[in-house]
């Protein structure tokens, strides 16, 4: 008989429950493998720039190419996924993210030094990742039943910020040793355990409904006018624009990661250049989102994902602001411990209520509206934390980013009382995906 000790600690560890459908389950562990082994040129194409040009603003407009491009791909894919099949656009980028990263292998063996060829993969990498986020975003509601999209949500969660932990760190101590171009090499192989699970999924077309914004309109190309109607649905919904502004809100007002080195530097006294200070604060957040991620158990049950989610992004402006007043560095490094823990959970309801409320035919127009905030938030952040910084100083700056978190989570949940109330609608029965025709 199974000591009650263990059946009672069920609930609290990682909620496993999504890895019972095949698919799912499949997908899963190919992630695991690419999040370390996949995840090695977010160090290497930096290093290479760097090397190759001396200039950290070579390095900064690599990632101004990146995120133009993983926009413009997440918009488009966005509207392709919900007239496509899902699977087949997925397989099509993860192929074509698996030749980015064969092709930024051979131009490091052939050591081709042109600063040019390496930026046009890194449009290609970007247009990549942009379109595997939006279309997996849309994927996973039809492979696990409602109820479980908060347990697949921080399972997937996990292994992604596992992997920005872990990843880094083993390809700095790799570089020396292997050189560059094996790193991508890696990243490539990697990615075919992907690849090998998406030929796996069934066919995936959206479903059709009549409760969605017409189509194309004359004058208009199609694709456009797809995601044109894609804004007008999410516009209409005033629980899914509540969402969006939460996220929103939570990363643009409290993200300060701009302003570490200074923190570091400054504040806690650390080396110019770098030093213990820095890397702690760089870690501390992604540890706690690891940390909370394992005991995903004692949230992803809950069926009251609005209140949830806006206790999550409040609770994170709270945080923030104690990092802001940290006069030390063990005080600010358990701020962001403890903000990364409830970051996990407010991403990882965003999520959730966002695939359970969307129609499965705008699905993929929303999760491209979502990859924009999720990855132009942060950079907005940037911006206004490092500029607001060199007037005010960087701790008052974090104090009232926090504050203004806090303040406007709470403004949005009382002036939009469905999404305190949103709960998870009881589920119906569901087939099989890996069953499906």
């Amino acid at each position: 008989m199974r000591a009650p000790g263990l059946k009672a600690g069920r609930g609290i560890v990682v909620d496993r429950r999504p890895l019972g459908v095949g698919a799912f389950r499949r997908l899963w562990v190919a992630s695991v493998v690419c999040a370390v082994g996949g995840s090695f040129s977010l160090a290497a194409i930096p290093t290479q720039l760097f090397t190759m040009t001396g200039s950290s603003a070579a390095v900064g407009a690599s990632a101004v190419v990146s995120f133009v491009a993983l926009v413009v791909a997440a918009l488009w894919t966005g509207a392709l996924a919900d007239v496509g099949d899902r699977r087949t656009i997925l397989l099509a980028a993860h192929c074509g993210l698996t030749s980015t990263y064969a092709a930024l292998w051979a131009q490091s063996v052939l050591d081709a030094r042109s600063v040019p060829i390496l930026m046009m993969l890194v449009a290609c990498q970007g247009l990549t990742f942009g379109s595997i986020m939006t279309t997996m975003g849309a994927v996973v509601p039809r492979l696990v039943p409602a109820e479980l999209l908060p347990a697949a949500n921080s399972l997937s969660s996990l292994v992604r910020y596992a992997g920005s932990i872990v990843g880094p760190v083993l390809a700095g101590l790799l570089i020396p040793l292997v050189g560059l171009g094996t790193l991508y090499l890696f990243d490539a192989l990697a990615l075919l355990a992907v690849v090998w699970a998406v030929a796996r999924l069934p066919r995936l077309e959206p479903a059709r409904a009549s409760n969605v914004p017409a189509g194309p309109h004359r004058g208009n190309h199609p694709a456009i006018a797809r995601i044109l109607a894609g804004f007008r649905y999410l516009a209409a919904s005033r629980l899914l624009v509540a969402v969006l502004a939460v996220d929103l809100s939570a990363m643009v007002f409290g993200m300060p990661i701009a302003l570490f080195p200074e923190l570091a530097q400054r504040t806690y006294g650390g080396p110019a250049g770098g030093g213990l200070a820095l890397g702690l604060l760089y870690a501390a957040y992604p540890a706690g989102v690891f940390a909370v991620g394992l005991l995903s158990g004692t949230f992803t049950r809950a069926r009251r994902h609005g209140a949830l989610m806006a206790a999550a992004a409040a609770a994170w402006g709270i945080t923030v602001v104690a990092l802001g007043l940290a006069a030390q560095l063990w005080i600010a490094l358990t701020a962001l411990v403890l903000g990364g823990a409830v970051n996990f959970v407010l991403s990882t309801f965003r999520n959730a209520i966002s695939q359970a409320l969307t129609d499965d035919a705008m699905r993929g127009r929303i999760q491209g509206a979502l990859t924009v905030v999720l990855i132009g938030g942060p950079q907005l952040a940037n911006l206004l934390h490092g500029t607001a910084a060199s007037l005010l100083g960087p701790r008052t700056v974090i104090c009232v980013g926090g504050l203004l978190t806090t303040t406007a989570v709470a403004a949005i949940a009382w002036r939009v009382p469905e999404l305190r109330s949103y709960t998870m609608s009881t589920p119906g029965p569901r087939r099989d995906p890996d069953r499906s025709a």
